[in-house]
């Protein structure tokens, strides 16, 4: 599957989502898009016609705020049906703010209030050790998300039991709602605590496909932990004035802007 193309579908779902709903969060979604298309174009073990296949691999969307990335990736990957993306946020429609698995296919698990993910991933990838079962368990943090003590309490959960099943992806773009997660609650050295906690860690770019799919495409025979990806992403990337700027955490591209933003994804007015 062409990647690059789900990327920019995802990117472009996402603008528009937000923009019918008003909603909020298009900077945290941008920055995971290339991550979700990565793992849904090639990594991920799946089958969407049958959602609960016993040996797909699980992800959870830890960082539940930037739902309407998965959601655009199980729709142009086959779950359900593309145009379902335009009920986002309305009354009785199935995609709620924050990722929900009520009546989603393919999702595994509602996130919403962060520090959530790690703790349930943890928890599967055990089971899936226990039960002799081959699939894996990814799992999405955000950076800010490193604040929480339930995701170092599951971190040090899954070395102990040396879950090599288990992958955790930081989206590491070095914002938070309100400020820098340097000026908020400083994680660094962020890979040398992984590392310390009993990880094996691998540093990328986030929005480079290839580095992406090579360090997430682990076999959990080979090794004897967890491991730990985190992704530097620019927060906002894909549409140039959003990028890197806190301002688009609680916005949502409206107007002027959301032409701009439009054409900056390939897409002319008429076309929209």
């Amino acid at each position: 599957m062409d990647t690059h193309g789900l990327a920019r579908n995802i990117r472009l779902h996402a603008l528009r989502m937000t923009h019918r709903s008003k909603g909020s969060h298009i900077g945290s979604i941008l920055s995971i898009a290339d991550i979700v298309a990565v793992l849904y174009g090639g990594v991920l073990n799946k089958d969407p016609d049958n959602p609960r296949w016993e040996k797909r691999d699980r992800f959870i969307l830890s960082k539940g705020h930037a739902c309407c990335g998965v959601y655009a990736v199980l729709a142009e990957t086959g779950f359900f049906p593309v145009d379902l993306l335009q009920t986002y946020c309305r009354s009785g429609g199935l995609f709620a703010g924050h990722i929900s698995h009520a009546g989603v296919p393919g999702v595994e698990f509602s996130t919403g209030s962060l520090g959530h993910g790690l703790p349930v991933g943890g928890g599967m990838a055990l089971a899936a050790k226990l039960d002799s079962k081959a699939h894996r368990v990814f799992v999405l943090l955000s950076d800010g998300e490193c604040d929480e003590g339930s995701t170092w309490e599951a971190a040090l959960f899954a070395a102990h039991h040396r879950l090599s099943n288990l992958v955790t992806i930081i989206d590491y773009n070095k914002l938070q709602s309100l400020g820098s997660v340097a000026d908020t609650l400083a994680l660094e050295p962020l890979g040398q605590k992984w590392l310390a906690f009993g990880w094996k860690v691998t540093e990328v770019d986030g929005h480079d496909h290839e580095s992406l799919e090579a360090s997430l495409n682990i076999d959990p025979r080979r090794q004897e932990k967890p491991t730990c990806v985190i992704a530097h992403t620019v927060k906002g990337k894909g549409i140039s004035f959003m990028e890197d700027s806190v301002l688009w955490h609680y916005r949502s591209a409206q107007g002027d802007e959301y032409q701009r933003a439009l054409e900056e994804l390939g897409v002319h007015a008429d076309e929209n």
